[in-house]
């Protein structure tokens, strides 16, 4: 029986241009290093201290790498954290409705300061001086009760 083998694999018919790259990664670095050990020459092989120091800096390469992509995943989380991302409300005053817990209504205007931020299924929530805790996005108004407010005269 014979078998049939699909056209593209042949290696006439694989590209045989050559895209260059500015980038040197771990692969390509244990490419040019297998190549220094396959080509030396046996009568005067590859130095014991050259070959340790290479692999030390293959070594550090690698690890400098796994660092910088655990920074990125720690930087990304944080960025999406909503705790993070209204921790600048600590400290401010917010104005918010009241909302009639049994009737759904909303009633007066309420103010209050911002003294912690927490989440809760994902969202942030402010958990204010006066004891109440709202959703960051039910805040009407935002303001700095450092700042002076100027009278209008």
């Amino acid at each position: 029986m014979p078998v049939n083998l699909d056209p593209s694999l042949y290696l006439k018919n694989q590209s045989s241009e050559r895209t260059p790259s500015t980038n040197l990664g771990k692969d390509e670095f244990l490419k040019i290093l297998m190549a220094q050990l396959q080509n030396q020459d046996p009568s005067n092989p590859m130095d014991d201290k050259q070959f340790i120091s290479q692999m030390a800096q293959f070594s550090s390469l690698e690890q400098t790498m796994n660092m910088a992509k655990s920074i990125d995943s720690l930087v990304e989380s944080q960025m999406i954290s909503p705790v993070i991302k209204y921790s600048h409300m600590i400290g401010k005053e917010v104005s918010y409705r009241a909302v009639d817990e049994e009737t759904g209504e909303k009633g007066e205007e309420i103010s209050s300061q911002v003294v912690s931020v927490s989440q809760h299924e994902g969202w942030a929530v402010l958990e204010l001086k006066n004891g109440d805790k709202i959703y960051a996005d039910a805040a009407i108004q935002v303001s700095d009760p450092t700042e002076e407010v100027e009278e209008e005269g």
